[in-house]
């Protein structure tokens, strides 16, 4: 059984917090979660984050998060999906999950007439070579947090400000880019249908 939530617009401190302190608090009994949200402007670092990746960044606040990957932009209408899971429980490791997470925001695309493509040198989702789709995670005692990221309809232009995920010249791209426009709300709701069937495999 895995539970929804659905956060609404939240800062990333603060969920990045409470995600921590239900990882550490969790038990063999404890139902997993997916939280649904959407973060306010933020650049986060993940563990091997360099900030030689931010450019220019301007007023925006920079986290230093305990993710893998590296730095990566979150903002109102961005779609994130934080995958709370025992993974020895779910019989998955790392390289599994992550395929997972990219098969079902591929899954999810597909449904809106958008074909995505998972790239094995370089983590995350991709159209036209564009990455639309990110993923980082960490693992604590055989369970994970934090999760994934698909842009929706937001303003792009801060990923202007940072190489993303550690790429120079890295394009980004969104549904509303690719002629869909459905809110971020609908959007969570083929995504974590996907997560779901997957994980019940």
């Amino acid at each position: 059984m895995v539970a929804l939530r659905n956060l609404g617009l939240q800062d990333y401190q603060s969920t990045w917090q409470n995600m921590l302190h239900f990882t550490q608090n969790r038990d063999a009994e404890t139902a997993d979660q997916l939280w649904i949200t959407e973060h306010l402007p933020v650049y986060t670092l993940g563990l091997n984050g360099k900030r030689e990746h931010l450019l220019t960044t301007g007023k925006i606040p920079i986290i230093n998060s305990d993710r893998g990957g590296q730095v990566t932009y979150h903002g109102p209408g961005q779609l994130v999906i934080y995958t709370l899971l025992d993974i020895k429980r779910l019989h998955l490791n790392i390289r599994s999950l992550v395929t997972l997470l990219e098969q079902s925001m591929i899954h999810a695309l597909a449904e809106y007439g958008i074909t995505a493509i998972a790239k094995p040198e370089a983590p995350g989702v991709y159209v036209n070579h564009k990455k639309i789709g990110s993923i980082g995670l960490r693992i604590k005692n055989n369970c994970c947090y934090h999760g994934l990221s698909l842009n929706n309809q937001m303003d792009l232009s801060p990923f202007n400000h940072i190489n993303t995920c550690g790429y120079s010249g890295l394009e980004v791209t969104q549904l509303a880019n690719l002629g869909v426009n459905i809110s971020t709300a609908e959007l969570a709701i083929p995504v974590t249908n996907a997560i779901l069937t997957a994980l019940q495999k």
